[in-house]
């Protein structure tokens, strides 16, 4: 049995018998609280075969996306439905602006998404760091329309940011995996994104869940928009493949190992790319820095000749991302800049790419998808490729020092 103490909560245990006590009353809210046993199979919370929960996690994502997805996107008549939203919608539609606001990997799957939701709701979308937002006193208004992103829901700096914007009239939306969190419970109406259990402290399936959320949420904004409607086809063929593509990218798993004995005694890594594939840049850059200890940085590659092209040279690892996108010549410039300064990049592109891969040292494939869901392919390598590069440095994958799974202090 689980149990969930909320704020201002005392529990007691008499005589073999558990009792929850609130310790302020208000009229709607009783002395004793209900206690609700949380139901979970117990392979949810083993590791069965693998070595850690992170590995076991970053495997489970072809089954995570497919749960997402279930009972919301019907491929046959390609239509979404997010029941937690559904009666807000309207409102919703009516909103002057989009506010996306997380910690750390949520925050990064809300960059990861902000494109796409500009394309088909046409309206301005802000993504923030709940922690500036709340140093700058940012100023909310009754028709903006915020979202929180968690894994946990218990994020504090997010709950506060939820609070400030509540205050001011703002509706709110909590994506979250924890249902009946502080988040969950504080939001008008939310997306669960049923990734189920995530023990690992470094969020890999909670981050590609939070990601197909935004994108159906996107699908759903957009849905009586005739302009769209071939746009839209696009991506929810591109979602009803995913789980096999995903599957496909975790079949590289010894490719990626190869590549880490290579990395593992480097003292940095660079991780470039732009469009759709930057959030993947940061969030690797994030998974190496909080498994392997490793300095690492996600760089916008727009950004390269604004200073990070300083530290190109034949010892620098490098790593970018260069997909068949809208963005693919800038980036296929960006990789012949480092190429002419002796920079040895370490390249992901999509499968069957040879005109990209002469550029590389060395190649991780993944398949081809829609633009706007490549991201979710491209990031699954640096996934394993951090894991395994901490397993080779002997850290502890599932707890990294100095962290903890939900950050419930500022």
């Amino acid at each position: 049995m689980f149990m969930k103490i909320l704020d201002d909560d005392v529990a007691a245990v008499k005589d073999g018998l558990l009792s929850i006590h609130r310790l302020r009353r208000s009229l709607d809210d009783p002395h004793a609280r209900e206690i609700t046993t949380v139901k979970m199979e117990i392979q949810q919370i083993m590791k069965g075969n693998y070595s850690s929960f992170m590995q076991k996690e970053i495997f489970e994502q072809p089954e995570s996306v497919v749960n997402t997805m279930r009972g919301r996107v019907n491929f046959e008549t390609q239509s979404v439905v997010l029941g937690g939203i559904k009666e807000y919608i309207p409102e919703i539609r009516r909103c002057r602006r989009l506010m996306l606001i997380g910690c750390g990997t949520s925050y990064h799957s809300a960059v990861a998404c902000r494109q796409l939701l500009e394309e088909l709701t046409e309206l301005p979308v802000m993504v923030d760091l709940a922690s500036d937002f709340l140093d700058r006193n940012t100023p909310v208004f009754r028709d903006d329309v915020a979202f929180f992103i968690s894994q946990s829901g218990e994020t504090a700096d997010s709950l506060m940011a939820l609070r400030y914007c509540k205050q001011r009239g703002a509706l709110i939306i909590g994506v979250t995996n924890t249902v009946g969190s502080s988040i969950c419970r504080e939001s008008h109406c939310g997306i669960h994104i049923n990734a189920g259990p995530e023990i690992g402290v470094a969020s890999t399936k909670a981050y590609t869940s939070q990601f197909i959320s935004l994108v159906m949420f996107a699908l759903v904004m957009s849905e009586d928009r005739i302009s769209l409607q071939e746009r839209r086809k696009e991506i929810i063929k591109g979602l009803q493949n995913l789980d096999e593509q995903i599957r496909e990218v975790l079949n590289v798993d010894d490719k990626v190992q190869a590549l880490a004995k290579d990395l593992y005694q480097q003292k940095s890594l660079l991780i470039m790319g732009r469009g759709y594939n930057f959030a993947t840049c940061m969030e690797g850059a994030l998974k190496v820095k909080e498994l392997t200890y490793m300095h690492s940085e996600g760089i916008l590659a727009g950004e390269l000749k604004h200073g990070p092209l300083a530290l190109v040279d034949k010892a620098m690892p490098i790593i970018l991302i260069v997909t068949r996108d809208p963005v693919y010549q800038k980036c296929m410039n960006a990789l012949q800049q480092i190429t002419a300064r002796e920079g040895r990049p370490i390249v992901i592109c999509e499968k069957g790419d040879t005109e990209t891969q002469g550029f590389a040292s060395k190649t991780i494939e993944v398949p081809h998808t829609v633009d706007c869901l490549q991201g979710i392919l491209t990031v699954i390598p640096m996934q394993l490729l951090s894991y395994h590069i901490a397993v080779l440095r002997g850290c502890n994958v599932d707890c990294p020092r100095n962290l903890a799974k939900s950050v419930t202090v500022e």
